[in-house]
């Protein structure tokens, strides 16, 4: 049986948005995002980050350095009571410096790979689950991978934009108030 997921993009929406964040030592989190996090994987989703991470394809962080990052994220929160079901992460870039990661792909939000391949790989029914971000490109993503529900959160860097807030089914401050009106609802 397939069972639902709660998307989360990382930066802006579990994390605030500081531009490439790739040290343990530079995460902070949105305030309320770890309580809310739990509220939803109490609720019975899934709990599955996709996040775009073009600073790996710009050189500026590695992919060991990511990794790292999201290992101290995934003992974080396991220790608050949150595991996460999978940790999903675009490393590319079209006009990356780093040759391997340099190129259009499948996975880049807006496009529905990372989705996809979580779905696939956990056993989980899209049109059951929700995605929150705080980009257009979130929303789109979630559209084109036939999520059921996509919502949109402000963060200090998000691309603002009538597209997404339009797209979404709705708009929220944060994570916490968001999952507060979903599962309130």
């Amino acid at each position: 049986m397939l069972r639902k997921a709660a998307f989360l993009d990382r930066d802006g929406v579990i994390n605030l948005d500081r531009a490439y964040v790739h040290r343990w030592e530079d995460f902070e989190f949105v305030p309320g995002a770890v309580d809310a996090m739990r509220r939803l994987a109490e609720a019975g989703y899934a709990l599955v980050v996709v996040t775009n991470q073009s600073g790996i394809a710009r050189g500026m962080y590695t992919e060991t350095q990511y990794q790292t990052l999201t290992q101290h994220l995934r003992e974080h929160l396991v220790a608050q009571g949150v595991p996460l079901a999978g940790v999903y992460h675009c490393p590319h870039h079209p006009s990356g410096k780093v040759f391997e990661f340099a190129r259009d792909c499948d996975c880049r939000k807006p496009a529905p790979g990372l989705i996809l391949r979580a779905a696939k790989e956990l056993g989980l029914s899209l049109p059951d689950s929700l995605l929150v971000g705080d980009k257009p490109s979130d929303i789109h993503a979630a559209r084109a991978a036939g999520v059921g529900k996509a919502y949109i959160v402000d963060s200090d860097n998000a691309e603002s934009g009538q597209d997404a807030t339009v797209a979404a089914d709705g708009h929220y401050r944060d994570l916490q108030r968001c999952v507060s009106a979903v599962l309130d609802a």
